[in-house]
């Protein structure tokens, strides 16, 4: 069993933990600035404290472990939806085009905007 001062930030940071987890499955990705700071916040204390117990531990080690895998596939989607984010800007801007002999050749699609004044 923990010691008296640790089993209650244990469960704390276990429960937390899990609400990482929560945001992460349901893509509330706003709330994880709010979950991150209260996690180190409670990782410190936990870590200062004598007396966690290894199961303890493993317990939130595999916790952690979990939410990292999660965290790892929702950032590589936020860079594929930037990635296409920038192509769909540069496909606005120009097209790439080949002529018969296959040398590639940069069209420019953006239209000059100009002001005419008339009398």
């Amino acid at each position: 069993m923990a010691d008296q001062t640790t089993e209650p930030h244990i469960r704390a940071l276990s429960g937390l933990l899990d609400r990482e987890r929560k945001a992460l499955l349901s893509g509330d990705l706003g709330v994880l600035t709010k979950l991150t700071i209260e996690k180190e916040e409670l990782l410190n204390k936990v870590g200062s404290l004598a007396g966690p117990q290894p199961n303890h531990l493993a317990e939130l080690k595999a916790k952690v472990e979990r939410n990292q895998v999660l965290l790892n596939g929702a950032m590589e989607g936020i860079r594929e939806v930037s990635d296409r984010i920038k192509m769909l800007r540069k496909a606005q801007r120009s097209l790439e085009t080949y002529d018969r002999l296959g040398q590639r050749s940069l069209v420019s699609t953006e239209v000059g905007r100009k002001v005419e004044k008339r009398a």
